[in-house]
């Protein structure tokens, strides 16, 4: 039989001062878990509140650089989106389909009106009426020209006769030959003769200019007819309905066949390849914003910048429509109507306290935060500067280093120092 080792076992009397030693460590953490003790009652007595450390959230106070920041919601729209119109009261007859791609001057409709067609024979007509008097004006012109200067010329005949006979009666004046009295009546007849010619001369230039003008007046109200009929020629052209740019044909708004009146919707066509983010901006932005601010777009396939192209003049609903259009090449798969989300970056400010946001804003009006100092959240007051969606920049009230009670500030009840159990 084996026996076991218990008769080798000995008694080791433990080193003089072991028990000394270990009574004073027992000692000192008795005495540290008391000051302990002693240090959270009187920061629990001094607390008005306590709240689990689970239930708040801190953050530390430091500088940096605040990007002031709008978060807004918009949708996708197309830049170029023509509504295209009936021009006048007619039959539609519809070429395309909702959805189909057309190119830029495909025929689209074709309205049937017969007051246009009507209207446009009628200056037809009138514009050849017009330029059958014209020329008959033309030569009516001429003939009364060769009527004036047929007498002007017969006139001149009359004066150069007058004048030969004149000549002839000088020349045996002297020696008379003939009578005083029929020299006399040759200067008279001369005299008259070039009185004549100068007035039939007149008149032939005077009925130059008349004639001129009566064509001229002709001639106008022939292009004054042109005009008409060109016009009427473009409202019979505006029947047939074109695509002014490549794209789809979004919606339509009349039947095939139907009756429309003038002005009246006919379709709506998208140009997809012009998009835009129309954004909804809360109005305490506006004045603010300006045109040409970046903005950062969030797309299911990543994020995509913009500038901002346009800003509406007024307020609906206590918001501002913006349109954002794409810096560089525009993204794929864009929708029309296609919900987005967007950051607006409405200014930089470098090296600045702040502190990360949160509901500790909006609970005390940005007036008050509370400071964890040793376990204690201390209500202490604050100056709020500039915001943007991720922090707050501070004034006054607070230095870099300092622990902030950012969220679950709802429960402490306004309370000076509330005690934090962790």
């Amino acid at each position: 039989m084996i026996r076991d080792t218990s008769h080798q076992d000995t008694v080791v009397a433990p080193p003089k001062g072991q028990k000394n030693k270990r009574r004073a460590i027992i000692g000192a953490s008795v005495a540290v878990g008391a000051a302990a003790v002693v240090f959270l009652l009187t920061a629990w007595s001094s607390s008005e509140h306590s709240v689990n450390a689970n239930r708040i959230r801190v953050a530390e106070a430091g500088r940096g650089t605040l990007v002031r920041d709008a978060s807004v919601n918009g949708r996708v729209v197309a830049a170029v989106s023509p509504t295209l119109y009936a021009t006048a009261p007619s039959t539609v007859t519809l070429k395309v389909a909702a959805g189909d791609t057309v190119k830029r001057g495909q025929e689209l409709a074709v309205l049937e009106s017969p007051d246009l067609s009507d209207a446009l024979k009628r200056e037809q007509s009138s514009y050849q009426q017009l330029e059958a008097e014209v020329a008959r004006q033309r030569i009516l012109a001429r003939k009364q020209k060769l009527l004036a200067q047929r007498e002007a010329d017969t006139a001149e005949i009359d004066r150069l006769s007058a004048q030969r006979t004149l000549e002839r009666y000088e020349g045996v004046a002297n020696e008379g030959i003939i009578a005083k009295i029929d020299y006399q009546k040759a200067k008279d007849a001369l005299k008259s003769a070039q009185i004549r010619a100068k007035h039939a001369s007149d008149a032939a230039v005077l009925e130059g200019d008349d004639v001129g003008l009566a064509l001229k007046t002709k001639v106008n109200e022939l292009d004054r007819q042109r005009l008409s009929m060109a016009n009427a020629q473009r409202r019979v052209d505006e029947l047939t309905v074109r695509a002014p740019v490549d794209g789809f044909i979004g919606t339509l708004s009349v039947q095939n066949r139907s009756v429309v009146p003038a002005n009246a919707a006919l379709m709506t066509l998208v140009d997809l390849s012009r998009l835009e983010v129309e954004l909804e901006v809360p109005e305490t932005y506006v004045s603010d914003m300006g045109l040409g601010m970046t903005a950062e777009i969030v797309l299911p396939s990543g994020t995509a910048t913009g500038k901002l192209s346009a800003l509406s003049p007024e307020v609906v609903r206590n918001q501002v429509l913006a349109r954002v259009r794409f810096d560089g090449e525009q993204p794929k798969g864009l929708r029309q109507s296609q919900r987005l989300t967007a950051r607006l970056l409405i200014e930089e400010k470098p090296n600045v306290l702040m502190v990360p946001r949160g509901p500790f804003v909006e609970n005390e009006g940005g007036r008050f935060a509370y400071v964890v100092e040793d376990g204690v959240a201390v209500r202490r007051p604050i100056t709020v500067g500039a915001t943007s969606i991720s922090a707050v920049e501070i004034l006054s009230g607070l230095k870099p280093g300092d622990k902030v009670v950012i969220a679950g500030t709802d429960t402490f009840k306004n309370a000076a120092r509330v005690s934090i159990n962790q």
